[in-house]
């Protein structure tokens, strides 16, 4: 068995695919959308297989999202190596994304680092 793909709404869907196609190098389907409710996704897969479906609809609820939450708390991408890691984390970190942790190897072995990207939503590098 495997996980076929996580979904997550979004307010912004084009600065999400943006975000996502421009960092992470996602490839993106054409915009789905439903006229009748006004529902809006898109498919972005990534290189080795994994997909990610970002949704918008009208009249959605945001609450804050605290980095100490139960429920989904970030989305962790292998990015190819510790100089992929540093290099990506400093161009978000330019690009004025919050990195809250790392780069840095983790008590469990990880090379990795966190940066609060749009939304709120926390993105972890891992080498």
């Amino acid at each position: 068995m495997k996980i076929d793909h996580v979904a997550m709404y979004v307010d912004d869907l084009e600065a999400a695919r943006g975000f996502f196609e421009t960092y992470l190098g996602a490839i993106s389907n054409d915009v789905y959308h439903n006229t009748k409710t006004g529902f809006r996704s898109y498919f972005l897969s990534f290189d080795e297989g994994a997909r990610l479906e970002i949704m918008c609809k009208p009249s959605m609820e945001d609450p804050d999202k605290t980095l100490n939450r139960t429920g989904l708390i970030h989305l962790a991408f292998g990015v190819g190596g510790h100089d992929r890691v540093d290099e990506l984390t400093a161009r978000l970190k330019d690009a004025r994304y919050e990195v809250v942790s790392g780069p840095r190897t983790t008590g469990d072995g990880y090379y990795e680092s966190c940066v609060v990207a749009f939304e709120g939503n926390q993105i972890e590098l891992t080498a």
